[in-house]
């Protein structure tokens, strides 16, 4: 389906390495509960404080990757990462423990950053962002169907963690260093499409806190509500996320054929279901149905919105940005639904989580619809970003690539009259953006 030649494998490796953090939070946080006597309000601390530090990185880097140069903030950033989590894997003292988390979450977050930063400049981001999705659930799969064989402890998630980054390292061999052209180019470029950048990166915190509650938790679920032991919750994560790759593989299947408004807003809304359907299991059928139908959907969405956020910005600082909100909510998470777990119980807090998924499906969507257009209509021309650039793509002669897309309904036609020679003209008037001419038939140029 993907042709080698095209496919950014260096990006989609330090995607997985960056992005495995979370996906491993369940079995993180619930073997720092049981191998270090922590409560687990305090392990839900832990992880949160880990994936914190991979946000701030991505707040903090957004708009540096150019000037500092890939290369050299993706090996920082897998270094981080080898040292905080090998560190923490090989010592039970519980500062030593957070200490290492908070670095390796740090160098996680440098690695996700640069990989978010050259996918979006890729020709078809939605693509690699799909097959780093597809490659950090396989990875997590099989990491779910082997740890708990291992034997006890918190080292091990830990320590594949810290594996993953050290192999990955060879790969950054094929980023691009910085360099004096890309300083420049970097130094004093506005931010493109602001109010919907905006408007996205106040919401995916939220998004990402309402999934990760659940995520940071389930393992809970799956022990004292389900009664399951880990072996078989292992299983049923390792099912969950093969079904995740198949999710993510018929994401990357439709691409754009849906547009991005639809799997978005329906995506949330499912997924709130099954969040509450989750919470809820009292026993295998029900565990198992929630989480592996919530793992099919979420990698689905979550692509769309990496896709929609590459897309508000060429050079990738939109997604960056959203994706630093993203782990914000992800920090967030294991320590709210632990909080909220333990106050009111595990049914009530997936319906709290779903209610908030409810309401946050409606501007994600809304920012869907206005940067992405309407469904196709046959022959209506679509303008997109209000770049005078538009009108020059529809002269003839232009090269196709700067033709814009399809898409919005047709501008009304006005007809006005001209003063000399007194032929009547016909001209759309687009109110969002510059004005296109379009002659009638038989009034010349106009």
């Amino acid at each position: 389906m993907f042709a080698p030649r095209t496919t950014p494998w260096p990006l989609v490796a330090l995607f997985t390495a960056g992005y495995l953090a979370p996906y491993l939070l369940p079995t993180t946080v619930g073997r720092l509960d049981s191998a270090l006597g922590l409560t687990a309000t305090q392990a839900g601390a832990v992880g949160s404080a880990l994936l914190l530090s991979s946000a701030t990185a991505g707040f903090l880097l957004a708009s540096r990757v150019e000037r500092v140069g890939a290369r050299t903030l993706a090996r920082a950033g897998l270094l981080l990462a080898v040292l905080g989590y090998g560190g923490a894997a090989l010592t039970t003292a519980v500062p030593a423990v957070v200490a290492g988390a908070v670095v390796g979450g740090f160098g996680s977050g440098t690695a996700t950053t640069v990989a978010a930063t050259r996918i979006a400049a890729q020709r078809d981001p939605h693509r690699a962002s799909t097959l780093g999705l597809l490659s950090v659930s396989g990875l997590a799969g099989a990491v779910y169907l082997t740890v708990p064989h291992l034997g006890p402890g918190h080292g091990l998630p830990l320590a594949a963690l810290a594996l993953t980054a050290l192999a990955v390292w060879p790969a950054t061999g094929r980023l691009p260093s910085g360099t004096g052209a890309a300083r420049s180019r970097a130094a004093g470029t506005p931010l493109p499409h602001r109010r919907c950048g905006l408007l996205l990166v106040a919401v995916m915190p939220l998004w990402s806190l309402a999934q990760n509650s659940l995520w940071g938790v389930s393992g809970r679920i799956g022990l004292s509500q389900a009664h399951l032991s880990e072996a078989t919750i292992g299983v049923v994560f390792a099912v969950a996320l093969g079904a995740g790759l198949l999710g993510v593989l018929a994401a990357g299947a439709l691409g754009a054929r849906l547009g991005r408004a639809l799997p978005i807003g329906a995506g949330t809304v499912l997924i709130a279901g099954c969040i509450a359907l989750s919470a809820s299991a009292d026993g295998l059928g029900t565990f198992a149905a929630g989480e592996i139908a919530w793992n099919t959907l979420y990698p689905i969405v979550l692509s769309y919105l990496f896709g929609l956020a590459a897309s508000l910005d060429p050079r990738g600082r939109w997604a960056v940005l959203v994706g630093s909100a993203s782990s914000l909510g992800t920090a967030a998470g294991p320590l709210t639904g632990s909080v909220l777990s333990a106050q009111a119980g595990f049914p009530v807090m997936g319906a709290v989580l779903g209610a908030g998924l409810l309401v946050v499906a409606v501007p994600m969507t809304a920012v869907a619809l206005h940067t992405g257009g309407r469904p196709l209509l046959p022959g209506a021309v679509r303008r997109r970003g209000g770049t005078p650039a538009a009108v020059v793509a529809a002269s003839p002669g232009t090269p196709a690539g700067a033709v814009p897309e399809v898409g919005a309904p047709e501008q009304p036609v006005v007809e006005i009259t001209v003063d000399a020679p007194a032929v009547p003209a016909q001209r759309a008037y687009d109110t969002a953006g510059p004005r296109q001419a379009a002659a009638t038939p038989g009034s010349g140029t106009g």
